[in-house]
């Protein structure tokens, strides 16, 4: 009976393994965890360190160059302001040069349209003068050929008849500038 209260036991716990697989078994499992341990933990911790500092690394440049692009942003707003702020300058000179130039020319425009009016004023003044001249001739002539019809005589003495139509009309002028 001994041996079928045995297999009787065995049948009834089969969760329960030989004394002499546990010790085979227990010696695998220390000779595999202290292989992994010597040999295989070590490259895994290596490459999770790598792996580390390849992320700390990379989130160390990723916020320098972060720094540096802000830095550069910086730097191109302060030069685009400083552009805006001379091409509002070019401008402001321009438009100040323009207006100067409009004035100029304007002044220029008023000395010459000045002049014209000047050149034309003389114009008209000597235009007068040769016309009071012939007009003073032709009255001197026809005057003297109207007297000396009357007279009977012809009057053709022409210093004394210049003397005489000069005469005359200086008087005829002072009246007329007395009168006004």
């Amino acid at each position: 009976m001994n041996a079928l209260q045995l297999a009787a036991e065995e049948a009834q716990n089969p969760l329960v393994p030989h004394l002499d697989e546990l010790v085979i078994g227990l010696i695998a499992f220390v000779i595999v965890f202290g292989f992994l341990a010597k040999k295989l933990l070590p490259n895994i911790n290596k490459v999770l360190e790598q792996r580390r500092e390849a992320i700390e690394g990379g989130i160390e440049k990723a916020e320098s160059a972060q720094i540096e692009a802000q830095s550069v942003l910086e730097q191109y707003k302060a030069q685009l302001a400083e552009a805006r702020h001379e091409a509002a300058r070019l401008r402001q000179e321009a438009l100040e040069q323009g207006t100067a130039l409009k004035e100029e020319l304007r002044a220029e425009g008023q000395r010459q349209r000045e002049e014209i009016v000047a050149a034309g004023h003389a114009q008209i003044e000597a235009d007068r003068k040769a016309a009071a001249q012939a007009l003073r001739q032709d009255i001197g002539k026809l005057a003297t050929d109207l007297a000396g019809k009357l007279v009977g005589e012809s009057l053709e003495d022409h210093a004394r008849q210049s003397r005489t139509i000069d005469r005359f009309l200086d008087e005829l002028e002072e009246k007329a500038e007395a009168a006004r």
